[in-house]
């Protein structure tokens, strides 16, 4: 199996000064990842001809395609065109075709063409055109020594459709690709360390054209698994066999062997089980019932919420017990239990959950620190909570809340809420 390895690299001031976010070399590393071309680098330099040519003879060095984007206005920073032209020794002059398309651009929207946008048309000599319908930049196509550049333009939409159009159908012809595939594994509860700690056997085992990569966020952390290979079925058989292999090692922590989030398999769970949910959420603000509705057809099983930041507010709105507040605090065991239970009650729903903590930054005592956070989840069969300890910034504490909170009412489900 052979492997063809890309290189994207990114022209511009404006990416380097963070005043444009760089969404092209995401967009090209998913479409090469489709059709089995391997990126092993992506670059962002600025408008400077020293550090454009060294940037690509770098790229050169490690990669069979490179892949560029932007530097292609009529202006004097656009130095993407002339460094191609020197790094390649050759000189640039009209492309009559270029300058046919050209005209006909501005004609159609009954604009002038000036010179500055005649020498979009110059491109040079030892290139091949790329047809670029959406705007006034021509792409280029280079092949010397087995090595092919791509340059496109920076004009996001213009890009886009000239990578589908242009440049995925030229780098099939051009090369012999292999089958890149993934897999993922989502699991919730558990953090990255302890989770490559049960399932290390399991790793251990992988065929050597497997790759596995942890992907830890708030959301939970991610397994993708990466295959190399010619036989797509033969990877598809393989996954199968791995994901059933891993369950009796992390079971109980994975929630779905899609890219679905979270949210996504709960608004599934809760649609298959025919039940409903609602929320008390102090210390999260709205964020699970944001979460939760995020997903589209969620009102088929959410049917609301109170934000009881306040505890005159969990006790109107929840029916707290004032003395479950004055003598255990809002942030207890005890009242997020209530919260959970008062809410189910108030919406008539099948499962109700709370939350209460700390999410930071200030607020904390030394027996309740910032990130300490008691989450509830309460159906027919009682109330089970759960003490969470965060370290992290407020926003990344609420997010790790809702994520736990959503998962609690996962296995809740899972053990049977109505048995």
């Amino acid at each position: 199996m052979t492997t063809v390895k890309a290189e994207i690299l990114a022209v511009g001031d404006e990416l380097l000064y963070g005043q444009t976010l760089d969404t092209n070399s995401h967009y090209i590393s998913g479409e090469m990842d489709k059709i089995g071309v391997r990126v092993v680098r992506r670059s962002t330099v600025g408008d400077n001809e020293a550090d454009i040519l060294k940037a690509f003879a770098e790229a050169e060095s490690r990669a069979d395609i490179v892949l560029i984007s932007g530097g292609l206005g009529p202006t004097s920073d656009d130095l993407t065109k002339p460094c191609l032209a020197k790094y390649f020794g050759c000189g640039i002059r009209i492309h009559e075709e270029a300058l046919k398309e050209v005209t006909e651009f501005f004609r159609k929207r009954g604009r002038e063409l000036t010179e500055l946008n005649r020498q979009q048309a110059a491109l040079p000599e030892c290139c091949e055109k790329i047809t670029n319908p959406l705007g006034t930049a021509p792409g280029m196509w280079f092949d010397r020594n087995g090595k092919v550049f791509v340059s496109m333009p920076g004009v996001p939409h213009e890009m886009v459709h000239m990578v589908q159009h242009e440049v995925i159908p030229r780098i099939r012809r051009r090369f012999t690709l292999p089958v890149i595939a993934h897999q993922m594994i989502r699991t919730a509860g558990i953090g990255e360390s302890f989770l490559a700690e049960k399932i290390a056997p399991w790793e251990e085992s992988l065929p050597p054209h497997i790759h596995l990569a942890y992907l830890p966020s708030e959301a939970g952390v991610k397994l993708r698994l990466t295959a190399f290979g010619d036989d797509p079925e033969k990877i598809r058989r393989e996954f199968e066999a791995l994901c059933q292999s891993i369950l009796p090692y992390a079971g109980p922590y994975i929630f779905g062997f899609t890219d679905d989030p979270l949210e996504v398999v709960l608004g599934k769970m809760l649609i298959e089980k025919g039940l409903t949910l609602s929320a008390a959420e102090s210390c999260t603000g709205g964020h699970v019932s944001h979460t939760i509705t995020s997903v589209p057809g969620s009102s088929a099983y959410f049917l609301g919420s109170v934000v009881a930041y306040a505890n005159a507010i969990k006790i109107k709105a929840l029916g707290v017990n004032s003395d479950t507040l004055a003598q255990y605090g809002a942030v207890s065991e005890q009242t997020v239990a209530e919260m959970a239970i008062g809410v189910r009650q108030r919406f008539g729903t099948d499962i109700g959950v709370a939350t209460s903590g700390i999410a930071g930054p200030d607020g904390g005592t030394p027996e309740k620190p910032v990130g300490t956070i008691w989450i509830a989840c309460a159906d027919r069969n009682g109330v089970e909570t759960r003490k969470l300890h965060f370290a992290s910034a407020r926003l990344v504490n609420i997010k790790l809340t809702t994520t736990s909170v959503l998962n609690l009412v996962r296995l809740r489900i899972k053990k049977g809420v109505k048995d």
